[in-house]
């Protein structure tokens, strides 16, 4: 942590020497990282200023989120473990700067991202920022899924609107008791087990046959969200259940999504198997049938 501490200590301005320049000479190609590490955490410093607010009374808001938008070739660039060290140091430099700023102020954001992204008309070495206000983790919609509902047999006596309270997906006129009305059966497809580190999660009943999955936010509704890990795309991935009952996923997220060991080339669709670990940065996915 001793060079992210020099290199935030130089972006405040604290330091008159270049913190880079007790690198090690011999390695090149480091040093031209860790000089693009500082020049987007310096914008990403001056976006953060722009944006701050205090209102009289209360905490000091900042923009809990920042997009950094890369060009094509310097995205191909930063894949894998380099791309996840360039938004974890990105994380830390700025949440301890954030901190700062607000002075003795409490912070209302408890938590910051930082996302890469591309914009196809930016040059190499050329990106920009654009901070968030909308809420990373308070957005998702979680995926319920209603009981299955069994319509009455021939024989059943009309609805009364006592047995409608009761079995509360079946409506009665509570004045002629001589309609009931019985809304679409909900179909469970198939199930997905989540596991996080080693923890199974949740077991997670999917009724369509195309999900989304992902991290979401308030703008973004995932069918099946991955919380609490900022490295997990909005979108992340899509998978879909045909008719001939195969599973087929398609990989949408800057970071590696993993079937079994392999890496999913972005965009492109492949079929799965129930049994294949369905690998999404800290989370671990598995088909269950039914």
């Amino acid at each position: 942590m001793g060079l992210l501490e020099s290199i935030r200590r130089w972006v405040d301005g604290e330091g008159s020497d270049d913190p880079l320049e007790a690198a090690d000479e011999q390695v090149k190609p480091r040093r031209i990282w860790e000089e693009f590490l500082v020049k987007v955490a310096r914008e990403i410093e001056a976006a953060m200023q722009r944006e701050m607010f205090t209102p009289p009374g209360g905490p000091t808001y900042i923009p809990r989120e920042y997009i950094v938008y890369l060009s094509s070739e310097d995205d191909k660039d930063w894949q894998g473990d380099k791309r996840r060290g360039l938004e974890q140091g990105l994380f830390h430099v700025l949440s301890e700067r954030a901190r700062e700023l607000s002075g003795t102020t409490p912070l209302a954001a408890k938590s910051f991202a930082v996302e890469l992204r591309v914009d196809g008309t930016l040059k190499k070495g050329e990106f920009r920022v654009q901070p968030v206000w909308d809420e990373t983790e308070g957005g998702h919609t979680m995926v319920s899924v209603r009981p299955e509902i069994k319509a009455p047999g021939p024989s059943s006596a009309p609805a009364t609107a006592t047995n409608s309270a009761t079995q509360g997906d079946v409506q009665g006129d509570s004045t002629e008791g001589e309609m009931t009305v019985v809304r679409p059966r909900i179909v469970t497809l198939y199930q997905i087990e989540v596991w996080r580190d080693g923890v199974r999660q949740a077991v997670v009943p999917i009724t369509k046959n195309d999900i989304t999955i992902g991290r979401g936010s308030r703008s973004t509704v995932v069918d099946l969200p991955l919380q609490g890990d900022v490295e997990v795309s909005r979108v992340h991935a899509t998978l879909a259940l045909d008719e001939e009952g195969r599973y087929w996923l398609t990989a949408k997220g800057r970071n590696p999504t993993l079937v079994s060991g392999r890496e999913v080339p972005r965009e492109e669709r492949i079929g799965v198997q129930p049994d294949d670990k369905i690998a999404i940065c800290t989370y671990v996915l598995r088909i269950q049938p039914k």
